[in-house]
């Protein structure tokens, strides 16, 4: 799995390596992200029909799920309603993500500066 975080610009956020087309998985898509230490995902994200579930591999931080802020650690599993918008941010140590859901071509939406202080 290749870290896309460079192509985008992202590389001193982390890393985001994406596994479905590796695994040759049809409906199912995966991903391992790491987020730096107190760094904060650049882009809101939310699918429109896809249920996904998020596990903290590693460290700790916090979510943002639409207006609610969560904090998270190790081994906590997050489920995200379709439609909701989310994103993710790293505490004193890396977080290490595990992100499941089904696939379909073209449910999503990025939105920039989606989190902001």
């Amino acid at each position: 799995m290749q870290d896309i975080a460079p192509e985008h610009g992202l590389e001193e956020l982390g890393e985001a390596r994406f596994a479905r087309q590796d695994l040759e998985a049809m409906q199912t898509g995966i991903s391992h992200q790491r987020l730096r230490m107190n760094k904060r995902q650049q882009l809101g994200r939310r699918h429109e029909l896809a249920e996904e579930i998020d596990v903290v591999l590693s460290g700790s931080g916090r979510v943002k799920l639409d207006d609610e802020i969560v904090p998270i650690a190790r081994l906590d599993a997050i489920r995200v309603a379709p439609q909701t918008m989310r994103a993710f941010e790293a505490g004193l140590d890396v977080l290490e993500l595990l992100v499941f859901g089904p696939h379909a071509e073209g449910d999503g939406a990025m939105v920039p500066g989606w989190w902001s202080d």
